[in-house]
């Protein structure tokens, strides 16, 4: 155990000189006129999904949205398991998924759009 204690402690001592090392000398504040940093707009396209939840009497639906466009909903029932319809070529043909799928799902991703 002893053994372990003295490069722990050096470690720790070297940490602020590695720190302290890794920041450049030379940093200068932006200039009042300096334009601002690009953000993110509505328009960017995004990865992670927007969720739209709907409630009627019965049966809840998680809609599952990317860049406008649906590509999923989890259906809940009140009464049952949930499941997914889920449209794989982005055609409105929707197909039903009960729980994890065992067959070899390849994925296809949009490379260059059109």
């Amino acid at each position: 155990m002893r053994f372990y204690i003295r490069p722990l402690v050096l470690l720790l001592a070297a940490l602020p000189l590695v720190v302290a090392a890794a920041r450049p000398a030379n940093l200068e504040p932006l200039p009042d006129d300096a334009p601002p940093p690009p953000q993110v707009g509505a328009d960017a396209p995004t990865t992670e999904p927007q969720v739209t939840i709907v409630e009627h009497d019965s049966t809840t639906f998680e809609e599952y949205r990317i860049n406008g466009r649906l590509y999923k909903i989890k259906v809940i029932p009140k009464v049952g398991a949930p499941y997914y319809l889920i449209d794989d070529q982005g055609a409105n043909v929707w197909r039903r998924y009960d729980g994890p799928d065992t067959a070899v799902q390849v994925p296809r991703w949009v490379i260059l759009e059109f």
